[in-house]
């Protein structure tokens, strides 16, 4: 494995061949790929990385187009008969990556691809295993789409800590051994983006932002839309589900015997009857939650066994 030398500002210091491999995910983006793809091959030529194109079963002929770059060294090409979603098409990208380091970038343009060098700098400065492009404000250009993006990233700080701030961010890097690692249980929908920087945060490795800059789309449409958002939300509890279950069951039991509790005390004391139905009901019903939680917790314990296991 051959590791380069960096500055801050991400240039190269030292010969940095094999290192890093970006991966495109494409789907009806013909319009503007005759524009990104050379620019993204040219800057693979330059510093001796690679890149992966994914078409993800698209219609509008940019199979064709991709087709055309195929007679490049540093280039690979994926087709997808049918559209498995775009993190289905990122995890073909991951599991044909041999280089010790990865990127992620969407095709539309709106990138900036000097970004690359300075992601990369800044992960092997800092010895990070993720490194997540923070697009600030310049990310969030439709109010729609930033009132969701919101809504979600406070939702998951509810249930784990999170030190990212831009989570859904398409542009990220990526340790490849890692990233290899978890796909397996990373969904194939838009949900891929939040859901494996929130495994990667779980399982303890050091996940870092950057500042990035993007531009507004040219041409096209993006596909993000409220279902999309919604599924993030449902892939995001699940993933607590799946690592950290008590975050969810326990706040449950305990509200349940709290309020059981309080209401069969004020019956007995207060009022001076015997202890209502009702406040047994939810005394059981949160030893019941409490019970599945350790339950779940047990099977979580497992699940990360085998995710951590070599």
């Amino acid at each position: 494995m051959i590791i380069a030398k960096f500055d801050t500002q991400g240039n190269t210091l030292k010969n940095s061949t094999g290192i890093l491999t970006i991966i495109v995910p494409v789907y009806n983006e013909a319009p503007i790929l005759p524009e990104v793809a050379p620019r993204i091959i040219r800057l693979c030529e330059q510093n001796q990385w690679q890149v992966i194109f994914i078409n993800d079963g698209s219609r509008d002929g940019s199979r064709e187009i991709l087709a055309g770059f195929a007679g490049s060294a540093n280039v690979q090409i994926i087709h997808h008969k049918v559209n498995k979603g775009y993190g289905g098409a990122i995890k073909s990208g991951i599991r044909a990556v041999t280089t010790p380091f990865l990127v992620t970038i969407d095709a539309d343009g709106q990138h900036n691809l000097e970004d690359i060098s300075v992601l990369l700098g800044f992960a092997l400065e800092q010895d990070a295993d993720m490194v997540v492009g923070n697009r600030g404000q310049s990310g969030d250009i439709n109010p729609y789409r930033t009132i969701g993006k919101r809504i979600i990233r406070l939702f998951t700080r509810m249930l784990m800590p999170l030190p990212i701030r831009d989570l859904n961010s398409g542009f990220k890097l990526y340790r490849t051994d890692l990233a290899q690692k978890y796909i397996s249980v990373c969904p194939n929908s838009m949900a891929f983006s939040d859901v494996i920087t929130l495994i990667f945060v779980n399982q303890r490795n050091l996940v870092l932002e950057h500042p990035i800059t993007v531009t507004p789309r040219k041409v096209g449409k993006s596909t993000i839309n409220t279902y999309t958002a919604f599924e993030t939300v449902l892939e995001i509890l699940n993933i607590v589900l799946m690592f950290a279950p008590l975050r969810i069951f326990m706040p449950f039991a305990i509200f349940c015997i709290s309020v059981g509790l309080v209401w069969g005390t004020i019956i007995l004391f207060v009022v001076g009857r015997g202890v209502s139905v009702g406040a047994m009901l939810a005394i059981v019903t949160g030893l019941i939650f409490f019970i599945l939680g350790l339950l779940a917790n047990q099977i979580a314990a497992i699940r990360m066994e085998r995710l951590q296991s070599p």
